[in-house]
């Protein structure tokens, strides 16, 4: 009889009449069922343990006695990303090259009228005038503007030359400035001209503004000349800034 049996035997004792119930062997033989269950509960616990190892254990190949080699994925070597090139930084343009005639060249032929610009050195006149010139590569650029000397006879002498060396010689905006380099027979004021409805152009030196004078140029009214007073501007001297405004004041 087992250990149950003998527990039920026990209960039903209590159902016969006159029938004596041993409540020790009652509460011995209950413990003794409980004690065993929970043996037999953990042994099985333990064995799905073992089971799942095992099973692991299989899978990966770590079991002790298993002769297979595990195979594992092969290692592939990844060549690190190229480096990152910077972008080719831009390189500005340095200022343009100014052309003063030597002794015994011919000056350029002026474009249009000549500009008296009321300076005087001596018997001469201080004048600025448009001019053909050719660059390289450009056909954009057709005309340079010269500051010169006109001599009572009429002679023009021309003391420098400036122009733009790429893009347009007609675009919108200020275009090359000409300042005194101390290489001609008068000091040069500071000049340029500016394409657009000009009717003020201002310059900063110093933090003090300075205003040009201004004259447009007879064959395109869009081409403004301006020069900078020698009283006001040392010849020379190099603009800090400098701005246009038309006739509302609004900035160009």
């Amino acid at each position: 009889m087992s250990d149950l049996d003998r527990l039920r035997h026990a209960m039903r004792v209590t159902e016969r009449p006159g029938a004596t119930v041993d409540l020790a062997a009652v509460m011995r033989d209950g413990r003794r069922l409980r004690t065993r269950r929970r043996v037999a509960g953990a042994g099985a616990a333990t064995l799905a343990t073992g089971l799942v190892a095992a099973i692991v254990a299989v899978v990966v190949g770590a079991l002790p006695d298993d002769p297979r080699t595990v195979e594992r994925p092969t290692q592939v070597a990844v060549a690190p990303p190229p480096a990152a090139v910077p972008p080719t930084a831009s390189h500005p343009l340095g200022p343009t090259p100014t052309t003063t005639p030597g002794r015994g060249e011919p000056s350029p032929s002026p474009v249009g009228q000549v500009v008296d610009s009321g300076i005087r050195h001596g018997s001469e006149q201080r004048v600025f005038y448009v001019v053909q010139v050719s660059v390289p590569g450009e056909p954009r650029v057709t005309i340079g503007l010269a500051a010169g000397r006109r001599a009572p006879d009429g002679t023009v002498t021309t003391d420098l030359l400036v122009n733009d060396v790429e893009g347009a010689d007609r675009s919108p905006g200020f275009h090359q400035i000409g300042y005194d380099s101390g290489g001609s027979g008068a000091p040069v004021p500071t000049f340029g001209y500016f394409v657009g409805p000009a009717q003020q152009i201002i310059g900063t030196v110093d933090g003090r503004q300075v205003g040009a004078r201004l004259a447009r140029w007879s064959a395109d009214k869009q081409v403004v000349i301006f020069w900078f007073d020698p009283a006001k501007l040392a010849p020379g001297d190099k603009l800090d800034g400098i701005v246009a405004r038309d006739g509302s004041d609004r900035r160009l």
